[in-house]
C-alpha cells in the first residue's frame, strides 16, 4: 500500500496536442477539510487506509502543495445540450491532475470537481457546493455497487469557501477516478470545426489505450463506435431496470466507454413513474426516464455523426442499427431476472409489461415491490405482502395468477428462486431523502457521519443490513418536496 505522494503517475492525456487542454492550476478551497473518505475507491490507488488521517491529504488533493508527478489540466469538449448543440464547453470545473498506475498496471484519472475556474467555465467561479458534491460521491459508489458502469469516488473536501447558487452555500471538492473521462462531446468538438486530424487523434488515443482489441483491424472505426452504442444501450438498459433517472443526458455528459458520468439532478424512482423527471430544469421532459433508452439512441447518432470523417456513412448506420437490439435485449433480460423467470418467451414479456404498468396505475414503490416478489409463494398461500401495495387489489389478484403458472411451469422451488432475486433486486437506493438528510447534517453541523454511514449501506445494496432497516422505508410525505436541478 502507497501513500498519497507516493503515487506513480503517467499522464497519457497530456501527451495530446495543447488543442486537446489547458494547463493550469487548482484554485485552493479556503480552510478546506476531509469530510469523507471512501476506502474502497482509495484501494483502486493502492492507497493506504491511514492516507485519510494524513497531512498531505487535503494539502496535495486541494492544490496547497505541489505534488510531483501531476500535470494539472481542463479538456475541451463541445455538446448537445437538451437539444442543442454548444460549439464549446470543457471542463468547467473540473481539472484532471494525472493518471495513476496501480500495481495491477490498471490506470485511473485523479479529476477535481470544484478545483476552481478553467479557460472552459464560461463566467462561471469554477466551484462545486457541498451539496452536489456528496450526491455525487454516494450515487457514484451505489452505482458501481448496483453492477452499473460508473465513475468512482474517492473522497470528498469540504470548506468554509462560500459558493453562490441559488443562495450562498458552502464550496466543496470532490475527487473522482475513472480510465478516462473523455465523452461524447469532446468528438463533436473537433468534428464541428472540421478539425479532423484532431479527430482521428483523439480516436486513435482513445482505441489503442480503451480499445485495444480493435487497434490491428482494418475497419477499427466502425467496430469501434459498434462497440461504444452497444456500451451505450447496454447502459440504459442497466438504468432502466434499476429504475435510475440520470436528468442530464447531454452528449458531453455520455462516456466514451459506456460509464455513467456525471451526476447532477438525477434521482431512483420511488412510485414507478415512467414519466418521472427528476430534473425540475427540465420542463419538457426531454430526459425523463421512459425517454432515456431513445436518448441514448440520439446521442449515439451524435457521436456516430462526429465520427464519419473516419469511415463510411453506411458504416456508421449499421453500427447504429445495432443499438435497439442490444438495448432490448439486455434490457428484456435483466428485467427477467428481476422477476426470477428464466425463460426469454412471449408470456414473459407480457407480465413484466402488465406489472409496471400495474405499478403506475397504482402508483408502487418500485424498489420495495421488486425487493418483495422475491417472497412471492407459488403454492395457494395468499401473497398479502405484495397485494397490500396495490390501491385495487383485484388487478394484482388477476396478474398473480398468471404470474403463479410461469413460475410453476419453470420450477417449484421458491427459496432458491427468492435467493436468485434477491441478487439483482437492491433492497437499499439512494433515495433522494436519503442524501438530503446526509446533506443537512453536513451542511449544518460539518458532520460527515450520515454521509459515512450511507456510503457503507449502499455499498452492499443487495444485503439485508438489519440494523439499517429504516433506509429501505418508502420516503416520507415531505421527501415529495425536494427539488434537484442542473444548478451545483
Amino acid at each position: 500500500m502507497r501513500k498519497l505522494r507516493e503515487l506513480s503517475f503517467d499522464n497519457r492525456y497530456a501527451r495530446l496536442p495543447p488543442t486537446f487542454a489547458a494547463r493550469l492550476g487548482v484554485s485552493p478551497l479556503h480552510k478546506a477539510r476531509l469530510g469523507s473518505f471512501n476506502t474502497s475507491a482509495a484501494a483502486l490507488l493502492d492507497l493506504h487506509p491511514d492516507e485519510a488521517a494524513s497531512d498531505d491529504m487535503v494539502k496535495l488533493l486541494n492544490g496547497q502543495t505541489e505534488w510531483p508527478g501531476t500535470e494539472p489540466l481542463a479538456s475541451v469538449y463541445a455538446g448537445h445540450q437538451f437539444g442543442q448543440y454548444v460549439p464549446q464547453l470543457g471542463d468547467g470545473r473540473a481539472i484532471l491532475l494525472g493518471e495513476v498506475v496501480n500495481k495491477h498496471g490498471h490506470r485511473w484519472e485523479i479529476q477535481l470537481k470544484g478545483g476552481g475556474p478553467t479557460p472552459f467555465s464560461r463566467m462561471g467561479d469554477g466551484r462545486a457546493v457541498l451539496r452536489s458534491t456528496i450526491r455525487e460521491y454516494l450515487c457514484s459508489e451505489a452505482m458501481h455497487s448496483l453492477g452499473i458502469p460508473s465513475t468512482r469516488a474517492l473522497c470528498i473536501l469540504a470548506s468554509d469557501h462560500p459558493v453562490r447558487r441559488e443562495t450562498l452555500e458552502p464550496g466543496a471538492l470532490l475527487v473522482r477516478l475513472a480510465p478516462t473521462h473523455v465523452r461524447f462531446g469532446t468528438f463533436e468538438y473537433f468534428y464541428h470545426r472540421g478539425m479532423h486530424t484532431e479527430l482521428r487523434t483523439l480516436a486513435d488515443f482513445v482505441i489503442e489505450h480503451h480499445y485495444p482489441q480493435f487497434a490491428d483491424q482494418p475497419n477499427k472505426y466502425a467496430v469501434w463506435l459498434t462497440e461504444i452504442v452497444a456500451r451505450t444501450a447496454r447502459l440504459m438498459a442497466q438504468w432502466q431496470a434499476v429504475g435510475f433517472a440520470h436528468g442530464v443526458m447531454n452528449t458531453d455528459n455520455m462516456s466514451i466507454l459506456g460509464i455513467t458520468l456525471d451526476y447532477g439532478p438525477f434521482g431512483f424512482l420511488d412510485q414507478y413513474d415512467a414519466g418521472f423527471i427528476c430534473n425540475h430544469s427540465d420542463h419538457s421532459g426531454r430526459y425523463a426516464f421512459d425517454q432515456q433508452p431513445n436518448i441514448g439512441l440520439w446521442n449515439s447518432v451524435c457521436l456516430a455523426e462526429a465520427l464519419t470523417p473516419l469511415m463510411p456513412i453506411d458504416d456508421a448506420k449499421a453500427a447504429l442499427e445495432t443499438y435497439q437490439p442490444v438495448y432490448a435485449h439486455h434490457y428484456f433480460n435483466l428485467m427477467r431476472e428481476k422477476f426470477g423467470m428464466k425463460e426469454s418467451n412471449r408470456e414473459a414479456s407480457e407480465i413484466l409489461n402488465e406489472a409496471l404498468a400495474l405499478l403506475q396505475a397504482n402508483q408502487v414503490d418500485y424498489t420495495r415491490f421488486m425487493r418483495a416478489l422475491g417472497n412471492f409463494k407459488t403454492d395457494n398461500t395468499v401473497n398479502s405482502t405484495l397485494r397490500d401495495m396495490f390501491l385495487n387489489r383485484e388487478s394484482f389478484d388477476t396478474w398473480a395468477v398468471k404470474y403463479q403458472a410461469i413460475l410453476r411451469a419453470e420450477g417449484p422451488n421458491d427459496e432458491q428462486r427468492k435467493a436468485e432475486m434477491n441478487r439483482v433486486n437492491p433492497k437499499y437506493i439512494l433515495r433522494n431523502y436519503l442524501a438530503e438528510n446526509a446533506i443537512k447534517k453536513a451542511q449544518n453541523d460539518a458532520d460527515f457521519g450520515e454521509v459515512n454511514t450511507l456510503l457503507a449501506l449502499l455499498q452492499r445494496p443487495f444485503d439485508e443490513q438489519p440494523e439499517h432497516e429504516t433506509y429501505a422505508d418508502e420516503p416520507p410525505d415531505w421527501a415529495r418536496k425536494i427539488e434537484v436541478s442542473c444548478s451545483s
